[in-house]
């Protein structure tokens, strides 16, 4: 982006705390939908199955990308 304008505010004050506990709540999100998709696997529902999947493996990336923020062993890059 060449003008300055648009680009986007970042305050920089969130807290390491703050980022553990996103990531605890991004782990524990990412488990329900694992939960669901099996529960929509045994009714049948290949609907709730996509929808379920979509969103463990979007929480997949938000879980890498909080544990190269935080510095993890063996996150190296979260787009590999």
């Amino acid at each position: 982006m060449s003008d300055k304008s648009a680009e986007p505010y970042r305050s920089y004050e969130r807290t390491w705390d703050e980022i553990e506990q996103m990531l605890a709540n991004a782990e524990e999100k990412r488990q329900e939908w694992k939960d669901w998709f099996k529960d929509c696997r045994k009714k049948g529902d290949r609907e709730g199955m996509k929808e379920a999947a979509r969103n463990h493996k979007a929480l997949d990336g938000v879980i890498k990308t909080l544990k190269w923020t935080l510095g993890e062993e063996g996150i190296s890059d979260p787009l590999d």
